[in-house]
């Protein structure tokens, strides 16, 4: 397993970026940021003004076509030779969309622990429907993470991202592709979050703990260019291009439903999470720490009405993909439909033998 990647972890990353553009002999960057976060990413890069020509402060979540097409404008417009992204998924995902369309050097600078900026990985939303493909090319040349650029993440999104970057880990425990490397790669990770991410959400000055969630970050979105995702993954992309659904969220509220579901199927791969949670079943650990936290536990709290749910479980069936269990619509729907609910993840049972080996 490599990584064509070049990553830092730096409590000063203006100077990493600065001696990196200029090993790229890049001066004329665009920088990606969201309308949120414009003024802090103008004030991050005060004094790298002079590499900047271009500022595109319209990312969004699930990466719009759209979006991408106007950046894209600006970007020949402004004849750059370089894409910087700050900012969480939506920021990288723009990033990512921009370089692989130009064939430009991207360098990511994350501010929460979504994972994107270490995958292949590419999803983009085009009328309502959001598809994701791999590709070496979309992986950003170079990563800087700073710990102070996370200490002002507010603690719910510091909550949910970090769950969103452990989802990651986990369903590449049994995903398709799994071996022995990438399975200590997504351990690496879940055991990063687990022991920093209750430690930051207390005390988000902690930079110790801010640097070992950024450590995980990196290694569950490194996993996920190279492990497969199943049901987890097909179920928040679903939600998400269709209703426009927070994403960490989404994901926090999904997991130990779907670890659930597909733990009869792939028990042994799921051992670790046990030991490492200290508990009898992996959903039930998961949930338990969920709850801690303070993260969201219902769709319906994401305005998903209960008519919802079977339109999105048709449609997550509608295209084959790989999962440890076999799938119908049926069996999707009550995966909904406790997550819908919030209630505590349940097991499942039925004749289906397992199909992994796990």
């Amino acid at each position: 397993m490599s990584m064509d990647q070049r990553v830092f972890f730096s409590t000063n990353f203006q100077n990493t970026l600065a001696e990196q553009l200029n090993k790229l002999s890049c001066d004329r960057a665009m920088l990606i940021t969201t309308h949120r976060q414009l003024t802090a990413s103008h004030t991050q890069i005060n004094d790298l003004k002079k590499y900047i020509c271009a500022v595109f402060p319209n990312a969004v979540t699930h990466t719009p076509v759209s979006v991408t097409r106007s950046a894209l404008a600006i970007a020949k417009d402004k004849r750059i030779d370089c894409v910087i992204s700050i900012g969480g998924g939506s920021t990288t995902g723009l990033g990512k969309a921009i370089s692989f369309n130009t064939g430009y050097p991207h360098i990511a600078i994350p501010t929460t622990y979504s994972g994107s900026e270490s995958t292949p990985i590419l999803g983009e939303t085009s009328n309502g429907t959001k598809t994701t493909f791999t590709n070496p090319a979309v992986l950003p040349e170079i990563v800087i993470y700073d710990p102070n650029l996370v200490v002002s993440l507010p603690k719910h999104q510091t909550i949910t991202s970090g769950l969103n970057a452990l989802a990651h880990a986990i369903e590449a425990l049994y995903g398709k592709n799994v071996n022995i490397k990438t399975t200590r790669l997504a351990l690496d990770g879940i055991t990063y979050f687990y022991n920093s991410l209750q430690k930051v959400a207390n005390n988000p000055s902690d930079l110790a703990a801010r640097e070992l969630t950024l450590r995980g970050a990196w290694c569950c979105g490194a996993v996920l260019g190279h492990v497969g995702m199943a049901l987890h993954h097909k179920l928040c992309h679903t939600l998400g291009g269709a209703y426009n659904l927070p994403h960490a969220d989404t994901h926090a509220i999904i997991l130990p439903h779907a670890i659930a579901f597909n733990r009869p199927f792939c028990e042994k791969a799921l051992m670790p999470i046990k030991n490492i949670f200290n508990c009898l079943h992996p959903e039930i650990g998961l949930w338990n720490f969920i709850c801690k936290l303070g993260a969201p536990t219902r769709l319906k709290d994401l305005g998903v009405t209960k008519a919802n749910l079977i339109e999105v479980a048709e449609n997550v069936i509608e295209t084959r993909y790989w999962n440890p269990r076999p799938l119908t619509a049926k069996l999707v729907h009550q995966v909904l439909l406790n997550a819908w609910a919030g209630n505590p993840p349940e097991p499942f049972s039925d004749n289906f033998t397992s199909i992994t080996g796990k």
